[in-house]
């Protein structure tokens, strides 16, 4: 027994109690608890990507992409010339949704749409462009992740603004019919003369598509417009009423 600066005797230290063991219960209790809280950060940081990162990749995609195309108009002085259906046909404006200029391309798989564009359909139905004289331009884009370009859809209203810029042209449509939930399998509101919306006869419309609920892909939200008017794109190409 060692001594103290006092002279005095330290007591001898109390004996160490051995730790009860784990038993097989505790053990696994333990086990499954730590494998719930490596699947939460696992799941969270998914979320995070799916829902943030992917809106970030698909923004820079989508602007490198955006002026490529208005690149490619400044370095032509021909007029309209041939559509390039590659790179992108326009860009879609729709104030109410404030998700800034959309991208337009041709189709609406998601190698197309994962790049933060909208894209017009090829198939089940085909779209018409909005240069014809009659027809149904059908667009569909992501509600949520890869650039969430029609996140927004919900708070077009009747009489909102929805606005094609082509090189040459502005399209100014009106929003005249929503569809809050219908079946991802109705491919009746793509038609030329899209009955559903209350249209009896040939026109020139807007159809805008994506998925419902939010976070889900489970239906699909529509929206409907009729073309109001025509404008030609002046040399400082100043935008419509509608976007000013």
């Amino acid at each position: 027994m060692a001594a103290t600066d006092q002279g005095e005797r330290t007591p001898p230290s109390a004996p160490e109690r051995p730790r009860a063991a784990r038993g097989p219960i505790a053990t696994a209790v333990m086990v499954f608890g730590e494998l719930l809280i490596t699947a939460g950060l696992v799941l969270g940081l998914f979320v995070v990507y799916s829902l943030w990162w992917t809106n970030v990749l698909a923004d820079r995609e989508a602007q490198k992409q955006g002026d490529a195309v208005r690149n490619d108009w400044a370095g032509r002085d021909d007029g309209p010339g041939e559509l390039n259906t590659k790179d992108g046909i326009g860009f879609l404006h729709v104030p109410a949704m404030k998700n800034g200029e959309v991208l337009v391309k041709k189709g609406t798989d998601l190698k197309t749409l994962n790049n933060g564009v909208a894209g017009y359909y090829t198939d089940p139905v085909k779209s018409a462009l909005p240069e014809d004289e009659k027809g149904n331009f059908t667009l569909a884009a992501h509600r949520d992740g890869h650039g969430a370009k029609f996140h927004n859809i919900d708070k077009l209203d009747e009489g909102d603004a929805i606005v094609f810029e082509s090189k040459d042209r502005w399209y100014v449509y009106k929003v005249y019919k929503t569809l809050p939930e219908t079946s991802k399998y109705n491919v009746d509101v793509l038609n030329a003369v899209p009955k559903e919306s209350g249209v009896k006869k040939p026109g020139r419309y807007i159809t805008l598509t994506t998925c419902t609920p939010v976070y889900t892909s489970k239906y699909r939200f529509i929206v409907w417009g009729e073309l109001e008017r025509v404008e030609k794109v002046d040399a400082r190409r100043t935008p419509p009423k509608e976007l000013r």
